[in-house]
């Protein structure tokens, strides 16, 4: 059963295009995390250090370069159970995303306050991060992330004042 649009005089058409816009940012998100687990999840049981010594050889990366020796640290840290740890987060936050974006897609207001909690939650990570290793696409990251919560933040305000006043208008 499809879910019922809200009123539309609580969402306007440029609002229901800039929702619908964070719908898909959401559900892109959540198929690249689907995407990433599942490649990580196929590597369980397989000769990890043989498939990362073969992506450096056909990328031809120099094995001193220092982003290498982090992958190379990595790579001796992961096992199976390690593997199977990362899917599963993959597939909780994949599923939040998901249900995330069906939720704005249908105008849902839990989960326009879905978007502004769980935008606002990554935030201070995100700044963190890039204070520690700034770079162009960790700004890039936190002025969408940013942009997503303002955004959502005003669509549900406009949303509450238009409720209040079509109450008094009606009583």
């Amino acid at each position: 059963m499809r879910p019922r649009i809200p009123h539309p005089k609580l969402h306007d058409s440029a609002h229901v295009k800039g929702v619908r816009t964070v719908a898909l940012v959401e559900l892109t998100k959540g198929v690249i995390v689907i995407l990433a687990g599942l490649g990580v999840f196929t590597m369980r049981h397989k000769d990890i250090w043989g498939i990362a010594e073969s992506l450096l050889e056909f990328l031809h990366v120099n094995p001193h370069h220092h982003f290498v020796g982090i992958f190379v640290d990595l790579v001796y840290k992961v096992s199976d159970v390690r593997l199977w740890k990362i899917a599963v987060i993959a597939a909780i936050y994949s599923i939040l995303r998901l249900v995330e974006a069906y939720g704005l897609w249908y105008l849902l207001p839990w989960a326009e306050w879905l978007t502004i909690a769980s935008g606002s939650m990554y935030i201070p990570f995100e700044v963190a991060d890039l204070l520690r290793r700034p770079d162009w696409f960790r700004a890039l990251v936190i002025v969408v992330n940013v942009g997503i919560v303002l955004y959502m933040a005003m669509v549900r305000l406009e949303a509450v004042k238009k409720h209040h006043h079509a109450e008094q208008v009606h009583s």
